[in-house]
């Protein structure tokens, strides 16, 4: 499947959420990551994101995506990194 990521974690613990985003997913921008994952590694994926987190602060949204067939992508300015399935 196909996921996009983005996680707005308080500065003390937002260098770990990026290290962990990291292992698994493409950085777009700024706490937003994108890519094909598996349901297994996007459940190690949660969990770890949630050992680091403080759940009454620091937020997660995860988009999946079954199918990328019906998605596009338009980027204005500089694109930060390239490697997306989107066209």
């Amino acid at each position: 499947m196909f996921v996009i990521l983005v996680y707005d974690f308080a500065e003390k613990r937002v260098a770990k959420a990026l290290k962990i985003c990291r292992k698994y997913l493409t950085w777009v921008q700024n706490s937003v990551f994108e890519g094909e994952i598996s349901e297994g590694n996007l459940k190690k994926l949660r969990l770890e994101l949630k050992s680091k987190m403080d759940i009454d602060s620091d937020s997660v949204l995860i988009y999946t995506f079954h199918s990328t067939k019906f998605s596009s992508k338009e980027v204005l300015g500089k694109e930060r990194n390239q490697p997306s399935v989107f066209f």
